[in-house]
């Protein structure tokens, strides 16, 4: 939960930075509506921990991963007054990984793509400049490989993800933004080890990442 505070703290802070450094930089017009569909690229990094468990085990295989993403989103908002209403949909190619190693690989796990459907509802103390929540569907593929490749499974799966961000209108057509996002693909049995063993993995973590928008 610390983690998490932090890191929407830090997304906030971003955005504010965002918003102080283009309203010195260059003029903008009197009022912003932030009503209409657009589209836009993203880029950043996810961090977290992976779980993994084996029937009938008592105790959980955990390792720390991390890793780059980027990708593409796109959404509509609704504004009344100072609040704006939306729903949104990005893909993401990733690189979140972790392994444990001694001195070789003897387990790695990585997720290398993944995907949300979400709910906005944000406010703008000022016109050009919003802060939102967010969260909803969340779906992903991830890969775990025991022994340097030699056994590996895979899954694709669905969860949640919930999160929050801040945004700002460069101008007419173009914002930029910064968010975080906590999202959990829960657990999946991925290798089977053997009758009764079974590996199975548990994926969640947090993502921080800016984009940059085209409203139509």
């Amino acid at each position: 939960m610390k983690q998490i505070i932090l890191a929407t703290a830090l997304v906030l802070a971003t955005g504010t930075a965002y918003a102080a450094d283009v309203l010195q930089g260059a003029p903008v017009a009197a009022s912003f509506d932030w009503t209409g569909a657009y589209i836009g690229v993203n880029a950043g990094g996810g961090f977290g921990t992976f779980k993994h468990e084996v029937t009938g085990s008592p105790t959980s295989i955990d390792v720390s991963s991390s890793g780059f993403l980027g990708g593409v989103q796109a959404g509509y908002n609704w504004q009344s007054g100072q609040v704006v209403y939306g729903v949104e949909t990005d893909f993401q190619g990733a690189d979140i990984k972790g392994d444990l190693s001694f001195p070789v690989t003897l387990l790695k796990t990585k997720v290398d793509w993944f995907g949300t459907l979400r709910a906005r509802i944000g406010f703008t103390p000022v016109d050009r400049f919003m802060v939102y929540g967010t969260g909803g569907l969340a779906y992903g593929h991830f890969e775990t490989e025991i022994n340097n490749g030699a056994i590996s499974g895979s899954k694709t799966k669905a969860g949640w993800t919930v999160g929050a961000g801040a945004e700002y209108a460069i101008n007419t057509n173009w914002t930029i933004k910064s968010e975080y996002l906590y999202t959990d693909l829960g657990k999946a049995d991925v290798i089977d080890l053997g009758p009764p063993n079974t590996l199975t993995d548990k994926i969640a973590f947090h993502t921080v990442r800016v984009g940059l928008n085209y409203k139509f």
